[in-house]
């Protein structure tokens, strides 16, 4: 692949690809509206309300249990279990002030806890304390702190496990040493989440610094030793270079992308071949597919399927070149 940084002035979706945008959930609609419109911050705002109480939102918020549970459980290895749900909740943007998200959230808080969903010596944890993998329990944080639960315990947890190189892996209490780019993208999310919510703390700045910088050091897909494309995740065998949405526990470059853009990282050159990436991807109408779709039972469909125009990734794809475009 050709390294040469993609033309500084990021393409402008057609008007037919911001209506087809907008034609859509209000998770996704309200999102259009801030990162790709002009609109007023009361018309966002009023949008982002729907979020709650119309289309996929609702039904996922409406799926909840008495007990406060999705799918029976903290987690499990389909994507309707409470954390998947919760990730859902927060990738569509439910307000957290809400008060359906306060209830919802509020039910997890107080009535869910890991039994039988990990290690049996997490039977008792309360779900936001969280269990013992990094990957999982960078998902756990991320939501709690997006939803405004307190999740420092967590965070602690996740900065006593970085790895000498940057980054994370769930394998390292196996004895790996060296990191997983699926389980650093969960945890810098988490601590990205916690700044924003709680601000900012030396540790946990320095600590997603870091691991962001394990990340560009790769230039988000490839090997640090040879340079060499990482063609697949050794772990689930997906391929990077082929988005998807949702991602769950699953690294690929998009998601990598729009961290850093959601951190307000300055891109350089190590993000231009990953940025060339996600253009070279961009269909003849201005729109980008669902190239891949994780295995696995879904509480509700967000896309219209896998090779099909996704409304996920073309506004994930816009914000990320814009993102880049805006560069020094």
């Amino acid at each position: 692949m050709a390294t040469n940084p993609p033309d500084r002035q990021a393409p402008k979706p057609e008007s037919s690809v911001l209506r087809w945008l907008l034609d859509s959930d209000p998770s996704i609609r309200w999102q259009v509206m801030r990162d790709l419109t002009d609109a007023p911050a009361d018309e966002v705002a009023a949008e982002r309300a729907r979020v709650a109480t119309e289309g996929a939102g609702a039904r996922l918020l409406a799926l909840q249990a008495a007990d406060g549970r999705w799918g029976g459980a903290a987690w499990n290895r389909g994507w309707d279990s409470t954390m998947h749900v919760l990730s859902l909740l927060r990738e569509m943007g439910l307000d957290p002030a809400s008060s359906d998200a306060r209830r919802a959230v509020g039910l997890v808080r107080d009535r869910v806890t890991w039994q039988g969903c990990g290690p049996q010596e997490c039977d008792g944890n309360r779900f936001f304390t969280g269990e013992v993998e990094p990957c999982i329990n960078g998902q756990v944080a991320a939501s709690g702190a997006y939803f405004g639960q307190d999740v420092r315990g967590l965070v602690d947890r996740l900065l006593g496990e970085q790895l000498p190189d940057g980054g994370w892996n769930c394998e390292a209490a196996n004895g790996s040493t060296r990191s997983s780019f699926n389980t650093t993208i969960c945890v810098l999310e988490a601590l990205l989440e916690q700044e924003r919510t709680v601000g900012s703390s030396p540790e946990v700045t320095e600590a997603r610094l870091r691991g962001q910088e394990y990340l560009l050091e790769r230039r988000l897909f490839r090997r640090r030793s040879t340079g060499e494309v990482i063609e697949r995740d050794r772990k689930g065998g997906a391929a990077w270079t082929r988005f998807a949405f949702p991602t769950w526990w699953h690294y690929d470059v998009l998601r990598g992308l729009e961290y850093l853009r959601r951190a307000g990282v300055a891109p350089d050159e190590r993000v231009a071949e990953a940025v060339e990436l996600v253009v070279s991807k961009r269909d003849g109408d201005g729109r980008w597919p669902l190239e891949h779709q994780h295995p696995g039972e879904m509480p509700v469909e967000m896309d219209e399927g896998a090779g099909r125009p996704s409304r996920w990734n073309t506004l994930r794809a816009l914000r990320v070149l814009n993102w880049y475009s805006a560069r020094d």
